[in-house]
């Protein structure tokens, strides 16, 4: 079984091109998936995110409240720094656990591959779970656009872009480099390319 890695910059489209590798029949490891289940069912994370913010980033139901967090860690500034490093030192160890579970899981039942969708796939160290690394590439002023529709400004975008590595740098560390800037029927067309070439060609 071949396991894909998506890399791109905020909002370049992986999880569409994660739904288009699983029309043909990939298995989707969703590490923005994992990592909420991970706050919402490990209690030892819950109680050091707790320990470390308190009840600032608890929500009304008892939950950890995502968005709260978010704006903890994705502020400007060296404290916001070291939380985000915190918070990542916590999620990415349990995270990648689910996702080894997950993977062992689509193996036994026979999937010919599995697509890695996780934003810091790079940064986490994760590579090395991926047979191929692939890079979804849009220009700025088009994922930016995306984002606003998601109900983020630019400056959150931009907050959100410089907590990643850049662009460049996962360009360069692509095996294969993918442009979702035209049109989905386009995009789709070459991830089937990048289907029939590496995994069942």
């Amino acid at each position: 079984m071949k396991t894909i890695g998506l890399v791109g910059g905020v909002a370049s489209g992986k999880s569409a091109v994660a739904r288009m590798f699983a029309d043909l029949g990939a298995g989707v490891l969703d590490a923005d998936r994992a990592g909420h289940s991970v706050l919402s069912d490990d209690s030892d994370v819950k109680q050091a995110i707790r320990g470390r913010w308190g009840d600032a980033v608890v929500g009304s139901d008892g939950q950890i409240d995502r968005a709260k967090l978010a704006a903890c860690v994705f502020a400007s500034g060296d404290a916001a720094a070291g939380d985000r490093q915190f918070l990542e030192d916590l999620l990415h160890p349990r995270i990648r656990a689910r996702l080894e579970d997950q993977q062992r899981a689509f193996a036994a039942a026979g999937r010919p591959a599995v697509v890695l969708d996780a934003p810091l796939l790079l940064e986490a160290g994760w590579r090395p779970m991926c047979d191929l690394v692939v890079m979804v590439d849009a220009p700025r002023e088009v994922r930016v656009a995306r984002a606003m529709e998601r109900g983020w400004d630019e400056g959150e975008f931009t907050r959100r872009e410089a907590a990643q590595w850049p662009v460049e740098e996962k360009r360069r560390q692509a095996d294969l480099v993918l442009s979702n800037a035209g049109s989905l029927d386009k995009l789709c067309r070459a991830v089937r390319d990048i289907w029939e070439g590496h995994v069942t060609g």
